[in-house]
């Protein structure tokens, strides 16, 4: 019961986590959009939500030659963003597109309101449930 929860909840934390780091990228895209040649930037939410569960997307193992080595772990603070293929690259070298940016954001921040919300439930749940209502 206890490891369900954990994972459940580690899930939620990632995901969070995860959501609120992309936030960012994008926040930053829409705050370079006037910026001569700054290149947009975004994350693969579902592979890197992947990775920091510890599924692996397509990478091989690393090798370790010593019991001193660490083994590698995922992490959701270690997503790498990627560039963002410009629809219609301006002059300057800049590839945000603001509408683009703005969809995204937008998406992004909902999905994140959803999280909050589930686990609000998930949280009032047990504690209906701890006081036997």
């Amino acid at each position: 019961m206890i490891s369900g929860l954990n994972s459940e909840l580690k899930f939620a934390q990632d995901a969070l986590n995860l959501r609120a780091y992309r936030q960012q990228v994008l926040a930053s895209n829409i705050a370079n959009a006037d910026t001569p040649n700054y290149k947009a930037r975004d994350i693969d939410f579902a592979k890197e939500l992947q990775r920091a569960q510890g599924v692996q997307v397509g990478k091989l193992g690393m090798n370790t030659t010593s019991q001193g080595h660490l083994q590698a772990q995922g992490g959701a603070l270690n997503a790498q963003p990627l560039y963002r293929s410009a629809v219609q690259p301006s002059i300057d070298g800049n590839t945000v597109d603001m509408d683009v940016e703005r969809a995204q954001f937008t998406d992004n921040a909902i999905h994140y309101q959803f999280l909050i919300e589930q686990m609000r439930g998930k949280f009032n749940t047990m504690q209906s449930a701890v006081r036997g209502e």
